[in-house]
């Protein structure tokens, strides 16, 4: 090749068209033995089957599949599960494929030869099928092996479906157990904790309240009683003394003198009393100290009516000295009843005392449980809100541990969410490979690229000038004149054969890419 010699498009035409022989020839002879290659390949067959997924027979708002992962997300877990060694494995035992392979590889290699002879493609991005195919030499053998994987792929699903529900049961029931245990450990703590501090929770401040207020009015209506007893027994006192100062003569005296005007007489006086006891037992029982005194009262008051209508009646016939005996024992018996009057008094005002102090101890309790209610209501709200929490959990571990129950049991009766074979494999009529037309075309791409590498070869190693302008370019000198190419008559017909001969080989060449084109479309498929 001349030093700095520069190929333009016009350049690089010349010399394909110049050496075009040498272009057409390899291309040729490429083709060729492409042809020859690929007839003597072994054709290779395709089947194919369409795998849907059928959606369940129940609607989801009766019942809900345990399972609802994407068919991606699923196949891909299949995938690894249907192509293991074992089952692959299998089929090549069974159906006897890969004959010459087992014989001078390990299984191994001949179980990833499998594997790359299967083809599983969805259809879609939003489509619930896919495409599962297996090429083999043999069409039948094809079509055998894509059933049995189709067949593999159902059955596992089915039973992947299956443990999902089962497991998933089986998980919900632990942990609903274990939810139940400590809801019931909750609930223990609750009722221990009510049971210890009865009377002091929060739910009882309005219970508490009106007890202490029930007990109040009870201490002052005790009060309001004592201050009347203690009046009543500073009376009786008052009287005692009165009677014991009074003299017999004065005392009968006045037990004799007819009763003033202005002054109720015993009979009176009776009458007043027996109305009041009558009136009192409307509202208080018998055994009431007022009515008590009311009885007494009356009874001193008939003792007394009786001795005034013994004395008015004897009054004519006895002695003066005897007048003064019933009035002195008159007012021995009135000083002894009050006396007993003051006693009772004592000791109705001793039992106040005691029911005033028991009913401030009352009152006291009450106070503190009211006093203690904020604590145990703030300890109260933490041991509720575990409570509701483990409730909360638990409810919706039940509601979905019956959930799942319904998703095992429409898994096991096969009646959920299942693949079904929407186009069955069929025995394929044309081979899927070898891909002849496309080893043809790379036969002659190689030829061409041999061609392309032989021309170059023979320019880099040209030294010769081909034009006018390479002369002036690398010796630096005019051309004068040129001398055209004189041939001898042996010359001329020496050209004249080899012009015969290309055009020969060209023709046999032609010939040979037609027979090839012809082999090629007949072993189309």
């Amino acid at each position: 090749m001349l030093p700095g010699k520069a190929y333009t498009s016009g350049e690089i035409l010349r010399i394909a068209t110049h050496r075009r022989w040498l272009l057409v020839i390899p291309v040729a002879l490429g083709a060729a033995v492409a042809v020859g290659v690929s007839k003597h390949l072994p054709n290779k067959y395709r089947s194919e089957t369409v795998i849907t997924l059928v959606p369940q027979r129940i609607p989801d708002s009766y019942a809900k599949s345990a399972v609802s992962s994407r068919i991606e997300d699923r196949l891909a877990t299949l995938r690894e599960q249907i192509l293991s060694r074992s089952r692959l494995e299998r089929i090549i035992l069974d159906l006897n494929l890969y004959q010459l392979d087992r014989r001078r590889l390990p299984m191994e290699d001949v179980v990833q030869r499998m594997r790359d002879d299967i083809s599983i493609q969805t259809e879609g991005r939003e489509s619930q099928s896919f495409q599962l195919s297996y090429v083999n030499s043999d069409a039948t053998t094809a079509q055998k092996a894509t059933e049995r994987l189709a067949s593999f792929f159902i059955e596992e699903n089915l039973r992947d479906r299956e443990k999902v529900a089962e497991d998933t049961n089986q998980f919900l029931d632990s942990q609903l157990q274990d939810a139940r245990r400590r809801l019931v450990d909750q609930e223990k703590k609750l009722e221990e904790y009510r049971r210890r501090y009865s009377g002091e929770l929060p739910t009882q401040a309005s219970t508490n309240l009106q007890a202490m207020q029930n007990a109040q009015l009870q201490l002052q209506s005790l009060g309001e009683f004592s201050d009347r007893a203690r009046e009543r027994r500073l009376l009786a006192e008052r009287q005692i003394a009165e009677l014991q100062t009074q003299s017999p003569i004065a005392t009968a005296t006045q037990a004799a003198r007819p009763q003033d005007s202005g002054v109720e007489s015993t009979a009176q006086q009776l009458a007043t009393a027996r109305a009041r006891r009558e009136l009192l037992l409307t509202r208080a029982k018998p055994d009431h100290p007022d009515v008590r005194i009311l009885q007494r009262a009356i009874r001193d008051l008939e003792v007394k009516q009786q001795a005034e209508l013994k004395v008015s009646a004897g009054r004519d016939q006895q002695p003066a000295d005897e007048l003064v005996s019933p009035a002195e024992a008159l007012r021995g018996k009135r000083i002894r009843d009050l006396t007993d009057q003051v006693g009772d008094l004592d000791r109705e005002l001793l039992e106040r005392q005691q029911r005033e102090k028991h009913l401030l101890d009352v009152i006291a309790n009450y106070q503190a449980r009211l006093d203690v209610i904020p604590t145990r209501e703030s300890e109260l709200v933490e041991l509720t809100r575990d409570y509701t929490t483990l409730q909360t959990t638990y409810q919706g571990l039940l509601t979905k541990g019956e959930e799942s129950k319904l998703a095992a049991d429409l898994e096991r009766r096969e009646i959920g969410e299942q693949f079904r074979v929407l186009d069955p494999a069929r025995i394929p009529e044309r081979p899927f490979g070898p891909k002849r037309p496309l080893i043809v075309l790379g036969g002659a791409g190689g030829g061409l690229v041999c061609g392309v590498l032989i021309i170059a070869l023979l320019e880099y190693r040209d030294s010769t000038f081909s034009c006018e302008d390479e002369v002036v370019r690398l010796c630096q000198l005019p051309v004068l004149a040129q001398v055209p190419l004189m041939l001898s008559d042996e010359e001329r017909r020496g050209r004249h054969e080899r012009a015969v001969l290309v055009r020969i080989t060209a023709a046999a060449v032609i010939v040979l890419i037609s027979a090839g084109a012809i082999v090629v479309w007949s072993l189309r498929f």
